[in-house]
């Protein structure tokens, strides 16, 4: 009889342990947090990389017990590199979804196409893009203020590759840019900033960013007397350019944008992306900082993490990723559910150590990085190096 009365307790108690247990995880909703990447399309090279990062980082929160012990639900739509599909995608996870906050999408122009919708929705956004424009408005000259950007400026890459050309003596250059959002972009801050550099642009060709042969616009930039080419794209233009340069007996040295930064770019050009110099994070020379510095144990844990479940190598746009979904979990921590107070914390983030640079936000810089994010890299012997 006493066996059967202790069983009898044992039982209840571990009902009602179970009971606890379960209104526990009911009272602890999900945080929803959105995000649009570019999966597929001509851009999947940006956005595969960002999604395996999200939901890396999803599986580790959820692992040591979510967010202040809510789960964290990352709803990722895939917007196939497509602007129209990308506001489709942001409208469905804010009105349907009802996420606190997007990260994304990969690129400016899919970016910029939905600017005004997290806008007017008061959704904090913060994209995995580059174009300065994404978070500061053209007209206003003001940040922008339900949207922030992780990667690097792309007038600080204009200055460091133009910086890099001084210290060589380049004064006279040609420019080939894609005509879509990033590549528009990088065209006007690559005009922008170059006078005021000593630096003189004797071509300037654009192509579409289909387009698969570059020789027509490369054959007229062999016949000025530039002393290098910049090159600013995404996707194929970045291996088709030095091919073609290659094919035309081109030996000027070939600068691309900091979109250079997945090492796929550097494999399909083979033997023709020797040499390519380009500013990007430190992200892809982890290994090669000294010990003591302040992003060397952020890169590295990360670059291993993500290469041990993945199998294949880190590029700079899941790092992207990285960063921005961090920066939301940290403001969610403090703010909880509000999309308002969730804004407020991302703005005032000082002194988080992202594999981008260390960033500092404020109501006058949503992207929160200064030049020295960058560091000028080159391809040697196949692989990212630091540029001597």
């Amino acid at each position: 009889m006493f066996r059967q009365k202790a069983s009898s307790i044992i039982i209840i108690l571990a009902l009602v342990a179970l009971m606890a247990v379960t209104g526990y995880a009911q009272d602890k909703k999900p945080y929803k947090v959105g995000a649009v990447f570019d999966i597929t399309g001509k851009a999947s090279w940006l956005g595969e990389p960002e999604r395996n990062t999200a939901k890396m980082i999803e599986e580790e929160v959820n692992a040591k017990g979510g967010i202040n012990g809510h789960p964290l639900q990352l709803i990722i739509e895939d917007n196939e590199s497509d602007e129209t599909k990308t506001v489709n995608a942001v409208n469905k996870l804010i009105e349907k979804d009802q996420v606190l906050a997007i990260i994304g999408p990969s690129q400016s122009g899919t970016t910029m196409a939905v600017v005004p919708i997290v806008e007017a929705a008061q959704v904090p956004l913060i994209s995995c893009a580059a174009a300065e424009a994404i978070v500061n408005d053209p007209k206003t000259g003001k940040e922008r203020k339900w949207v922030f950007k992780t990667p690097q400026k792309d007038s600080h890459a204009v200055m460091r590759i133009y910086e890099d050309m001084k210290s060589k003596g380049i004064t006279k250059i040609a420019i080939t840019t894609g005509t879509d959002g990033f590549g528009a972009q990088g065209r006007l801050q690559l005009k922008k900033y170059a006078e005021g550099m000593g630096i003189t642009i004797v071509a300037d060709e654009t192509y579409a960013p289909g387009d698969t042969d570059m020789t027509p616009q490369l054959t007229k930039i062999k016949g000025t007397d530039a002393q290098a080419v910049v090159n600013w794209s995404i996707a194929a233009a970045q291996s088709i350019v030095p091919k073609n340069m290659r094919q035309l007996g081109m030996t000027i040295p070939l600068y691309q944008s900091h979109g250079f930064g997945n090492i796929k770019y550097a494999e399909a050009a083979g033997e023709a992306g020797e040499g390519i110099i380009f500013p990007a994070g430190r992200l892809l020379v982890a290994e090669k900082l000294p010990d003591d510095h302040p992003q060397k144990k952020v890169l590295v844990e990360y670059k291993k993490a993500y290469e041990a479940k993945y199998k294949e190598a880190v590029s700079t746009f899941g790092g992207h990723a990285h960063d921005a979904l961090w920066i939301v979990i940290k403001a969610l921590e403090k703010a909880g559910p509000d999309k308002a107070k969730i804004r407020d914390e991302i703005e005032k983030t000082t002194g988080f150590v992202g594999t981008g640079g260390i960033f500092n936000f404020s109501l006058n810089d949503h992207t929160g990085l200064t030049k020295d994010a960058f560091e000028m890299l080159t391809v040697k012997n196949g692989q990212f190096d630091l540029l001597k």
